[in-house]
C-alpha cells in the first residue's frame, strides 16, 4: 500500500513546488524592479549570481552532491553561463521600465524558440499542428510587444532576446542535466557567470557607464538586492525539485500561472495593469504554449521545460 501511494504523493510535492516557483520567480523579478530605480542593472545581476554561488555551492556540499561538471564541458558550461548572463541582463534591462506582466508574457515565447530549436539542432520531429501554434504563440507576443514598443520603445524587445538566450541555454543544458545533480549544475552555472560579469564590473567602476557603474546601495535596496539573490536561488531550487517528484508534462503548462502571478504583483507594487490588447496576447501566448505541451505530451516526449 505504501508503495501504490507513495508515487501520487511525490507529483502532488512536486506540483506545489512548481506553484512555488511560480510565485517566486515574479517575486525576484518585482525586487529587481525595484533595485533598478538606483542601481546599475549589471550590479543587480553580479550580486543576483554571487548570492546564488553563496547559498548553493554550501548546499551541494552538504547534500555531496558538489562534483564539478566533466572536463570535456567547460565550454559548454562557460557558453551556458554567458547565455544565461545575457539572458538575465537583458530581462532586468527590460524590467527597469516594462511592467512585470508584459515582460514575462513576451518572454513566454521561449517554450516555442525551444520547440523550433530542438527540431534544428536536436533532430525533434515536429508536425504542422506545433509550427502552426507556434506562429500563433508568436502572433499573440506582437500583440503585447506593440504598445510597449510605442510606450518604452526597443526595450520592449529585450524579453524576446531573453527568450531566445534561455531557449539556447536550455538546449546545451539537456546533456549537462542527465551528468551532474540540479544543485550542484546551477551552483557551477552561478559562478561561472559570477566570474564573467564580476570583473566588468571592476572595469567599468566610475566610469559612468549606466548600466555597469556600480554604486553602492543604501537603506532598503540592500534588502531588494538580497531579496533578488534569496529569491532567485529559491525559484530555481522549487522549480529543480519539482521536476526530481513529477514528470514535466504534468508541472509544466502550470508555469503559466507565473503571467498571473506576475500581473498581481504588478499591480499591487508598482500600479501596473495589463490593458486589453495586452490580455489578449496574454492569454493567445497561454493556449498556444498549452497546445504545445498537449501535443509533446501526446507523442511521448517531455515538453519543453519551463522558464
Amino acid at each position: 500500500m505504501k508503495n501504490m501511494t507513495s508515487a501520487p504523493d511525490r507529483v502532488v510535492l512536486g506540483i506545489v513546488l512548481m506553484i512555488g516557483f511560480t510565485v517566486t520567480a515574479p517575486m525576484m523579478d518585482s525586487f529587481a524592479k525595484l533595485a533598478s530605480a538606483t542601481l546599475p542593472v549589471g550590479q543587480i545581476v553580479g550580486i543576483r549570481f554571487s548570492i546564488q554561488v553563496l547559498l548553493l555551492m554550501p548546499l551541494a556540499a552538504a547534500l555531496g552532491v558538489l562534483q564539478a561538471p566533466p572536463a570535456r564541458d567547460a565550454l559548454v558550461h562557460l557558453a551556458r553561463a554567458a547565455l544565461i548572463l545575457l539572458a538575465t541582463l537583458a530581462f532586468f534591462t527590460a524590467l527597469s521600465v516594462m511592467p512585470i506582466a508584459d515582460a514575462i508574457a513576451i518572454f513566454f515565447v521561449e517554450p516555442f524558440i525551444l520547440t523550433l530549436l530542438g527540431a534544428l539542432f536536436l533532430g525533434e520531429q515536429i508536425g504542422w499542428r506545433r509550427i502552426l501554434a507556434c506562429a500563433i504563440g508568436f502572433a499573440g507576443a506582437l500583440l503585447v510587444i506593440r504598445p510597449s514598443f510605442s510606450m518604452f520603445g526597443p526595450v520592449a524587445m529585450l524579453p524576446l532576446f531573453t527568450a531566445l538566450c534561455f531557449a539556447l541555454y536550455m538546449v546545451l543544458t539537456r546533456g549537462m542535466a542527465r551528468r551532474l545533480h540540479p544543485v550542484a549544475l546551477q551552483g557551477w552555472t552561478a559562478l561561472a557567470a559570477s566570474c564573467l560579469i564580476l570583473p566588468f564590473l571592476m572595469l567599468f567602476d566610475g566610469t559612468g557607464v549606466a548600466p555597469l557603474d556600480p554604486v553602492m546601495p543604501t537603506g532598503r535596496f540592500w534588502i531588494f538586492l538580497a531579496g533578488v539573490g534569496l529569491l532567485a536561488t529559491v525559484s530555481h531550487l522549487f522549480i529543480s525539485y519539482a521536476l526530481r517528484f513529477a514528470p514535466a508534462a504534468t508541472i509544466a503548462p502550470l508555469q503559466y500561472l507565473e503571467i498571473i502571478a506576475a500581473t498581481v504583483l504588478g499591480f499591487a507594487i508598482f500600479d501596473d495593469l495589463p490593458d486589453a490588447q495586452t490580455l489578449l496576447g496574454i492569454a493567445i501566448i497561454m493556449g498556444s504554449g498549452l497546445f504545445v505541451f498537449l501535443r509533446e505530451r501526446r507523442m511521448n516526449r517531455p515538453p519543453p521545460p519551463a522558464p
